[in-house]
């Protein structure tokens, strides 16, 4: 059951990375759609877009910590202690995102609407930036199992950063592609080519520091480069193709298929990890999944938990989607896109 319980881990995880990290990613490019005249057609099209599942993807968050915290006790106090500033500030930049998304418009006055909208914008680049300095001290094996408070040197490394760069670029790729999507279905054209040419630059900044990242992890973390080259090198170059594929299909103007490559590439990074990881769990320390498991009758829950929250969850965030991608959720306000 310890092994069963850490695939479920995996799962959620690479729900959340997807699902978040295009709603994340919007933030990023609603950042950098210019100005109230140039960027409102972008803008419009990413409120429209994150607004049915911007809240509940973090459903997936909650879900991973609590099988972490329950399943994995040692694991869970020391990440949470050794990395709790920027644990921190990401639950910070989840929060501060959630207030500038939800009062942007209903606030009066430009200003204020330019303030709660750079809130955030900003809070979607804290959150995955953060994120990844977390994962990336892991990683380095920069996580002491018996820590017993917080310092710099934890998550400041280049792998720490490195990643943190990655989740963000990683998640504006997702948001881009999820948008060329969901202009096409609008028949946009005009925000179609304009997010394709988002897409293609944060794909190749994203494959770039993957690659600048795997090879950092040679210094940082030998074992774990020995076996992201090793045993779980077809997923790493299946994320490799995946991203390659997207691109080539984005320049030659398709648009079908796009977003289960991009997803399929995201899974196929995260399972490289777990798969290149096993059986440690905190690399450097010599704790495995069986060293820091909870009893038996705890990961017999969990997984009879996840199950229910399948049966449960998945049919609401399906039905979501169904009636974003049939525009049934828009709001009343006159579009403001021109094609």
């Amino acid at each position: 059951m310890v092994e069963v319980v850490g695939v479920i881990l995996l799962v959620v995880l690479t729900l959340y990375a997807i699902l978040a990290g295009a709603d994340f990613g919007g933030g990023l490019w609603d950042l950098l759609a210019g100005g109230d005249s140039t960027g409102r057609a972008p803008r419009r099209l990413i409120d429209d877009t994150i607004t049915p599942v911007w809240e509940s993807n973090h459903v997936w968050l909650i879900f991973a910590l609590v099988i972490l915290w329950t399943a994995f006790p040692r694991a869970f106090a020391a990440v949470m202690t050794a990395c709790a500033l920027p644990l921190w500030l990401a639950v910070l930049g989840i929060v501060l995102r959630g207030t500038g998304f939800a009062f942007r418009k209903e606030v009066e006055g430009i200003r204020w609407q330019r303030l709660l909208g750079a809130t955030f914008a900003f809070s979607s680049l804290l959150t995955p930036f953060f994120m990844g300095t977390v994962v990336g001290a892991v990683a380095a094996g920069r996580v002491a199992l018996h820590a017993e408070h917080s310092t710099l040197t934890v998550w400041t490394s280049p792998t720490s950063i490195l990643v943190g760069c990655l989740f963000v670029a990683v998640c504006a790729y997702e948001a881009s592609v999820f948008l060329i999507s969901e202009a096409a279905n609008r028949e946009d054209r005009r925000l179609e080519r304009y997010f394709r040419h988002r897409a293609v630059i944060a794909g190749t900044v994203a494959g770039a520091l993957s690659l600048a990242t795997l090879f950092e992890l040679r210094s940082s973390d030998a074992l774990l480069y020995h076996r992201l080259t090793g045993r779980a090198l077809p997923l790493v170059v299946l994320a490799g193709a995946c991203g390659v594929a997207v691109i080539v299909l984005v320049l030659a103007g398709r648009s079908r298929g796009l977003r289960v490559l991009s997803g399929a590439g995201a899974a196929a990074v995260i399972w490289g990890w777990g798969v290149a990881q096993y059986p440690t769990l905190l690399p450097g320390t010599g704790l495995t999944l069986s060293d820091g498991s909870a009893p038996h009758a705890t990961f017999v829950t969990l997984a009879a938990v996840f199950i229910l929250a399948l049966v449960l969850v998945v049919p609401g965030f399906l039905l979501l989607f169904w009636l974003q991608g049939r525009q049934l959720l828009e709001s009343d306000d006159p579009p403001t896109m021109s094609r």
